[in-house]
Formats: structure tokens, sequence, C-alpha cells
């Protein structure tokens, strides 16, 4: 039961994190002075709330993705939590106005089916509460 709240709370927190962090940054880029871009973008970005609520929240996920790899297969986690990827184009693009064109929408929809696909294979790692080694244990012997 643990995984699927935390698969859900890593790919809501990475989403979060994107939006705040480009929500922020473009800010500290309209904010700074031309003919010094990089380090006024840099400076505005450095004082900047939404952008350190961001990297807060980022960092969450880190730490919410590294509890999963603990337990579930790699080979898991990272299609399983790629949805993240259609859901920051979709508030890319919904919240932050961004253009997104068919090819990338058709690409969202393919990473989509591959998340299925995913998520419809045994996972092969070995937990506590199982009764038996199965999967790379039995490969081992």
């Amino acid at each position: 039961m643990r995984t699927p709240i935390v698969l859900s709370l890593s790919v809501l927190t990475q989403v979060v994190g994107n939006l705040l962090l480009s929500k922020g940054m473009k800010e500290a880029a309209a904010a700074g002075v031309a003919g010094r871009e990089f380090v006024s973008t840099a400076m505005h970005a450095a004082v900047s709330p939404t952008v350190w609520l961001g990297i807060i929240v980022l960092a969450t996920f880190f730490l919410l993705n590294s509890a999963l790899v603990s337990w579930i297969d790699l080979s898991f986690v990272l299609p399983a939590t790629s949805v993240a990827y259609v859901l920051n184009v979709a508030v890319g693009h919904y919240l932050l106005h961004e253009p997104v064109g068919p090819l990338r929408w058709a690409g969202s929809v393919i990473i989509c089916l591959g998340v299925v696909l995913v998520s419809r294979t045994k996972s092969w790692t070995v937990t506590d509460s199982d009764e038996e080694a199965t999967g790379f244990e039995e490969a081992k012997t």
C-alpha cells in the first residue's frame, strides 16, 4: 500500500516543484538587467521565494524517489514516475501558457502508453513480506 502513495506523492512533488522553479526563474529572467542577463537573473533567482519553494519541493521529490528505489525496482520506478513528464507538459501549457504543439502532445501520449505497459509488469524485488524469494533472488541460485 505504501508504494502507490509514495509513487503518487513523488509524481506530484516533481510536477509542483518544476512548476514553481520554472515560474520563479521566468520571473527572475524578466527582472534581469539588460547587458547583465546571467548575473542579474542569478541574483533575482537567489532571493526569489518561488525559486526556493521549487527547490524545496524538488528536494522532497528526490527523497521520495530515493525511498522508492530502495524498495522497488529502478526499472519500474523510473517509467512509473515518468508520467510526471506528461503532467509537466500539461502544466506548462495550461498554467504557464507555454505553446505546446501536436508533436509534443503525441510524445506525451506515447510516454503514457509506456507507463501503462510498465505498470502491468511484475516486480522482481523481494520485500520483507514475501514468503519466498522470487525474481533476482532465484536467478542468483
